[in-house]
């Protein structure tokens, strides 16, 4: 499942497009920021975005609502109710924006960040379908789906956003497996999204198999990222800053940090990453020096309305 101008750059994290002196204030006070928010009992969280600034915005699963929590407090509420369908992946923008994939829905969503308003909703898919993670690129935001090999663009020719979406059939080495439509389950393909460090291509990870590769984003080409023997199984979500990747291994409470090249074509797990506070994390933003992560942890629970759930901040390896 799953699993920022926004130049193909800016989208790996805010920390990448500061100066060393504004880097270092941000890394201060982020040290004194709580390092577990709590969400709402039941709320189910699957995607997070930060930024602009120290705020996240967490997408639910159980209704599609969003919520938003100050990083400087953990206090928050939510901004915007859900239409019944999941809110999973999220990604912001510099206009003040929310990007939102709408899983089974098989829609997605752009809101306004500041109140909640829904801009724009697009229909991607017809049929079955799990519209699972987004990354924003320079020009476009693109949606994987978990269910059919596809991506789907938003083109946003001057940031503005089009009236329907692109559809990119996924051909070459990635190949979906069948098995069965739940979560972290062996019917999970395309999960996960990134750009690659040079920002001509697109990274994702097939959750079932562990594979990551490397889209070509105007043919849908895929080929297989060179991991020198090691894969990404429970692979969810992407981020990147400069050519090191964090990917969260779901189910094995685990995320796994990679060095790729610049094409995104090759990489190297150099090491993996526990915290005892993970429980099932989903999907990683970064602010400062921390990485944050959602906890869904209903594979275990069941997700009832009494359950808690809660974002962590564990330090940035």
């Amino acid at each position: 499942m799953r699993r920022r101008t926004f130049s193909a750059v800016l989208v790996f994290g805010l920390a990448a497009a500061m100066s060393a002196p504004a880097q270092a204030a941000v890394d201060r006070d982020t040290a004194v920021y709580p390092t577990t928010i709590r969400l709402p009992n039941g709320f189910q969280p699957e995607g997070i975005a930060i930024g602009p600034g120290p705020v996240a915005y967490v997408g639910s699963m159980a209704d599609g609502s969003v919520y938003r929590a100050d990083l400087r407090t953990g206090a928050g509420a939510v901004v915007s109710r859900g239409p019944g369908t999941p809110a999973l992946g999220l990604k912001s923008d510099a206009r003040g924006r929310l990007f939102v994939a709408g899983g089974p829905g098989g829609d997605a969503r752009v809101l306004d960040a500041r109140t909640g308003r829904v801009l724009a909703s697009y229909r991607l898919a017809a049929g079955p379908s799990f519209v699972n993670d987004v990354i924003l690129t320079q020009g476009a935001a693109w949606f994987t789906d978990s269910t059919n090999p596809v991506l789907y663009k938003l083109p946003l020719p001057g940031g503005r956003l089009p009236s329907a979406a692109v559809r990119v059939p996924l051909t070459g080495d990635l190949v979906y497996q069948d098995g069965p439509d739940s979560p972290g389950s062996a019917g999970f393909n395309a999960n996960g999204i990134t750009p690659t460090p040079d920002g001509r291509g697109l990274i994702v990870v097939q959750s079932n198999t562990g594979g990551l590769f490397r889209v070509d984003p105007a043919t849908g080409e895929t080929r297989r990222v060179d991991l020198h023997g090691e894969s990404l199984p429970e692979g969810d979500g992407l981020l990147l800053q400069g050519r090191t990747l964090y990917a969260v291994q779901n189910r094995l409470d685990t995320v796994a940090v990679l060095k790729l090249n610049a094409a995104g074509t090759d990489g190297r797990v150099v090491r993996r990453v526990k915290d005892a506070r993970l429980a099932l994390p989903t999907t990683v933003a970064a602010f400062g020096s921390r990485l944050y992560l959602l906890n869904i942890q209903f594979f275990a629970t069941g997700p009832t309305p009494g359950v808690s759930y809660n974002a962590v901040a564990i330090p940035r390896p």
